[in-house]
């Protein structure tokens, strides 16, 4: 980017006369003007760091941002905010705890803890349905909805199912002491509303704030950036509705719609000039865009030059696209003597991937799966770390959960509740409450052994783990509770026996690391949460490998070379959005995959596809017919020489087909 700011960029960061919307098209420099704005606050303005706060989506943009601030202020400032949603509600429930009725330390369960609540509330062992009223439960809360509402305005039976549900879930992991994900943002919009002293504090604490990503933000979220900046209003929004991909989760590109409804005297700034993609990419992008209706008008546009014609190729079948891309991405990194790392194959969904995966192992050519499950987010590796994090620390309460009720050993959902009712009103842990006397006065005799059998067998262990070598103690530990037999008594064998390979690789690991580090195995279990806590890097040490990701998990990011695969009708897009709504936000989301590329782009379609033993035809996708005349084709049943002439044909026949379909 040029080191010289464009004058729109320049007007963002020193518009202080009220709230601000800056529309940011892609590779337009956005976080850019938000560093640069806390700069400005900080350094022209007076404003203390401790009074400005950035939001964003993902760890990585954070990070991203808290480096450019250090590098523009020689270090970050001490108190300055910039942080997830997510991590600025945690902080704000932290602090405000005990207003709320939970401990400082309450546990934050992952989606499998909260799996395993609603599996128990709802009596259904079907993983599908369990999953769905998790989805129901999150869309309520993020959009407000309290249990009561949820209820009475249920439908579906599921939704009823969900609704029931919702309530106890809520009184569970409160007993529990816990919140789930959805809570971090939920409850301190709740707090707020409730306690008018407490809102006034963090509204005169943080005092400007800078939101990144503002069209991907939910209900909920909207709701809580409303409450803290409050009257003043002194706010930056940096967004972009031809961006917006996220409905499904919950975001709400109204949010987009209301700003100038809200706040009537709203300024709104448009960065437009793209320093990222070529002219004709851009073009193709603008051209796809506008098929959309727009919230506001924009166009982006580039100094990089005209740059390589897009190409289409049409494949035979998805195994012939494979092979085509693979080969082509080969041809094309040796005649530019590229690196791989410069490659990246987007598609709609992860089953595209697969296919992919072998032509590019069969070539060859190392790559990287963006979203791919990492070795400590198994389920067998978690049951497992949730005892390691229990030995290290006795106040992880989802550890102590996790590690009570798997292997089950007979301490029931109603002794765990009795235990986290006891434990929030002591304000200690759950396992301290285990062996309090006033607890032992609330449970039965025979609730009460299993509970303190587990708790002292923890204790031992966590002796021997101070002092003997891990590989020894790991050993016993799994012996003891005996986890190899439960899975071969839960799963079918040969994912069971799947599964204890894993396990018996965190042994090994173990013990390895244990000698060569001369490390006990709580000092080991520190190390695998910072493992596990570590994001992939991105930075020069990430490897020379082409990524492989979705549309949805590319976003933000940038390549020189794209392979857009798959763009068929039904697939982008999706046989289930084609709604005019859903549509919309594939249209978008095509728009995205587009403007990930820098210098080239490749886009492909298959003319059938295989599903079980059957081939079934596929038409090309309506966003091709909407990148424009400028795309050079190839394959297909009539592989002609592709010129700018064969492109216009086809692109006719093309659109021809489409407007049928449509009438």
């Amino acid at each position: 980017m040029s080191a010289v700011l464009n004058p729109p960029q320049r007007e963002a960061i020193r518009y202080l006369d009220g709230p601000l919307l800056v529309l940011a098209g892609a590779g337009s420099g956005k976080t850019r003007v938000i560093t640069q704005k806390i700069a400005y606050l900080i350094q022209e303005c007076g404003f203390s760091p401790s009074n400005i706060a950035a939001i964003t989506f993902t760890n990585k943009a954070a990070k991203e941002m808290q480096e450019r601030v250090a590098q523009l202020l020689d270090g970050k400032p001490d108190g300055l905010t910039i942080s997830t949603f997510h991590s600025l509600g945690m902080r704000i429930l932290r602090e405000e705890a005990k207003v709320l009725g939970y401990k400082p330390r309450f546990s934050i369960f992952d989606s499998n803890d909260c799996f395993a609540i609603l599996s128990d509330l709802s009596g259904s062992a079907d993983k599908a349905t369990i999953r769905r009223l998790q989805t129901l439960i999150s869309n309520w809360k993020n959009g407000l909805i309290q249990p009561d509402a949820a209820l009475a305005n249920a439908e579906s039976e599921i939704e009823k199912l969900a609704a029931q549900a919702y309530a106890s879930y809520a009184a569970t992991l409160k007993a529990y002491q816990a919140v789930d994900f959805d809570d971090l943002i939920v409850l301190p919009v709740l707090l707020f509303d409730s306690y008018p002293e407490v809102l006034d504090k963090w509204q005169n604490r943080l005092r400007y704030l800078l939101v990144d990503e503002y069209q991907d933000t939910n209900a909920c979220q909207y709701r809580l950036l409303k409450q803290i900046a409050g009257p003043r209003a002194a706010f930056t929004a940096v967004g972009d509705d031809d961006q917006a991909i996220y409905g499904w989760r919950g975001a709400d590109i109204e949010n987009l719609r209301g700003l100038p409804r809200d706040y009537p005297n709203l300024k709104l700034i448009k960065l437009e000039q793209n320093y990222r993609s070529t002219v004709r990419i851009l073009k193709a992008a603008n051209a796809v865009i506008s098929h959309n209706e727009k919230l506001f008008d924009k166009k982006l546009w580039s100094d990089l030059g005209h740059g390589e014609a897009i190409s289409v190729t049409v494949c035979r079948d998805s195994e012939k696209e494979a092979e085509h891309v693979a080969m082509k991405l080969q041809a094309h990194r040796f005649e530019h003597r590229g690196k791989f790392s410069d490659y990246a194959i987007l598609y709609r969904g992860n089953f595209q991937a697969r296919i992919i995966e072998q032509h590019l192992r069969d070539q060859r050519v190392p790559y990287l799966l963006s979203g791919g499950q990492s070795f400590f987010d198994k389920a067998e590796i978690k049951d497992i770390t949730a005892y390691l994090r229990l030995l290290a620390n006795n106040d992880d309460d989802p550890a102590f959960i996790r590690a009570v009720t798997t292997p089950k050993r007979g301490v029931g959902s109603s002794t765990l509740e009795a235990l986290g009712t006891y434990a929030g009103e002591r304000h200690i842990s759950l396992f301290a409450a285990a062996f309090e006397e006033g607890f032992a006065r609330r449970v039965q005799a025979r609730q009460l052994g299993p509970l303190v059998d587990f708790c002292e067998f923890i204790n031992r262990i966590e002796y021997r783990a101070q002092r003997e070598p891990a590989g020894t103690v790991m050993n016993d530990l799994l012996g003891a509770i005996g986890y190899e037999a439960w899975l071969m008594s839960e799963e079918e064998r040969k994912v069971a026996m799947t599964r204890w390979e894993s396990v018996q690789e965190l042994v090994s690991w173990l013990a390895r690391r244990g000698e060569e580090d001369n490390k006990n195995l709580i000092e080991l279990t520190q190390m695998i949460a910072l493992i596990n806590m570590l994001e992939k890097r991105e930075d020069a040490d990430a490897p020379d490998a082409v990524q492989l990701s979705t549309l949805h998990a590319s976003k933000g990011l940038e390549f020189k070379h794209v392979f857009l695969i798959g763009v068929e009708e039904g697939v982008l897009p999706h046989r289930e959005s084609l709604d005019p709504v859903k549509l919309e936000e594939e249209r978008r989301l095509m728009y995205v995959g587009i403007t990930r590329a820098q210098r080239s782009l490749h886009v492909t379609y298959a003319e059938r596809r295989k599903q079980g033993r059957d081939f079934f035809p596929c038409e090309p996708s309506r966003f091709i017919a909407e990148m424009g005349e400028d795309l050079r084709f190839s394959g297909g049943k009539v592989d002609a020489p592709p010129d700018k002439a064969t492109g216009a044909a086809r692109l006719a026949a093309m659109r021809a087909m489409l407007a049928g379909k449509a009438g």
